[in-house]
C-alpha cells in the first residue's frame, strides 16, 4: 500500500482514493429464501466450497468513482513514471 497509484480511468487522480479491504465470508444459503443457512470459517470449509482466492483489498478512486484490484493502480503508476 506504500506504492504510489494513478487512476487508470481519469488518469489525473494520484492523491484521493478509497482502499476497500476484502473480508470473505463462507456462507451456506437456502435456495428458496435466500437465508443463510450455515458459516464457515476459511480453515474448514467443506468439499464443495471453494475458498476465495481474490484481491486482499481494491482501491476506488476518488474523483471519478473507479473501483479496480489495487495492482491496477499501482501498474498505472508506474507506466506514468516511465513516459
Amino acid at each position: 500500500m506504500s506504492d504510489p497509484y494513478l487512476c487508470p480511468n481519469c488518469k489525473t487522480n494520484k492523491t484521493r482514493f478509497n482502499i476497500i479491504e476484502q473480508v470473505p465470508n463462507a456462507v451456506k444459503k437456502d435456495p428458496d429464501s435466500g437465508e443463510v443457512t450455515e458459516e464457515f470459517s476459511m480453515a474448514d470449509l467443506d468439499p464443495f466450497h471453494l475458498p476465495y482466492k481474490g484481491p486482499e483489498r481494491k482501491v476506488q478512486c476518488g474523483a471519478c468513482g473507479l473501483i479496480e484490484d489495487e495492482r491496477n493502480f499501482i501498474k498505472r503508476a508506474e507506466y506514468e513514471r516511465k513516459q
